[in-house]
C-alpha cells in the first residue's frame, strides 16, 4: 500500500474564447477576484479550429489564455470549473454567452482540462465535472494524445503552455529553497 500524500500544487489556467476582445477583460477580473493576481495573459490567437461555438459566441472567435499566479490544489477543478460555468452565465447578453471559459491547470507532467462532458478518456471528479489530461509532458515538449483538440495540438498553443510551464516550475523550486 502507499502513503498517501499531499499533492503538488498546481497552476491554474483559464483558456478562454470570445468574438469581442473586451469581453475577456471581465472575466479576467472575476478570475483575479475570485484566485488571486493573473501572472500570465497571452496575445489572442484567431480561432479557426472549429465553428462549434460561432453560433452563440459569434463569428472570428479569439484564444486567450491566462493563467493565475498562486497555485492551487488539483482536487479544487472541479470546483473551479463550476465556478467558470456560473461566471459564464452571468456575462451572458440577450440569453448568449459572451465568453467561454475552460478552466484546468498545467502540472510538471500535463495539461489537464475540466469539462462538462464524459467520454471514455475522461476521469468523472465530482458535481458533474470530468478531468482531461489533454496534453502528457515528454522529452522537454508538450504531446497531444488521440483525443487532443487540433488547437491544443496546434505548436502556438504549445509555446504558450511552455511559457506558463516555466513559470510553474520556477515557482516549486523558489518553494523549495
Amino acid at each position: 500500500m502507499g502513503a498517501i500524500r499531499t499533492p503538488i500544487p498546481v497552476k491554474l489556467i483559464a483558456p478562454m474564447l470570445a468574438a469581442d476582445p473586451a469581453s475577456f477583460q471581465p472575466a479576467q477580473e472575476a478570475l483575479e477576484e475570485r484566485f488571486g493576481p493573473l501572472d500570465f495573459v497571452s496575445n489572442d490567437l484567431p480561432f479557426t479550429f472549429t465553428r462549434y461555438y460561432a453560433e452563440e459566441l459569434g463569428e472570428h472567435l479569439l484564444r486567450r489564455f491566462v493563467s493565475v499566479r498562486d497555485l492551487i490544489d488539483p482536487g479544487e477543478l472541479a470546483g473551479i470549473k463550476l465556478w467558470s460555468n456560473t461566471l459564464e452565465d452571468s456575462l451572458r447578453r440577450a440569453g448568449k454567452r459572451t465568453v467561454n471559459v475552460d478552466p484546468g491547470y498545467v502540472c510538471g507532467g500535463k495539461l489537464v482540462l475540466a469539462t462538462t462532458k464524459d467520454q471514455a478518456h475522461r476521469i468523472y471528479l465530482c458535481d458533474g465535472i470530468y478531468a482531461e489530461a489533454t496534453l502528457l509532458y515528454r522529452a522537454g515538449k508538450f504531446v497531444p494524445q488521440p483525443w487532443t483538440y487540433p488547437d491544443y495540438a496546434s505548436e502556438p498553443y504549445h509555446r504558450i503552455l511552455m511559457d506558463i510551464r516555466t513559470r510553474y516550475m520556477a515557482q516549486l523550486r523558489a518553494a523549495e529553497r
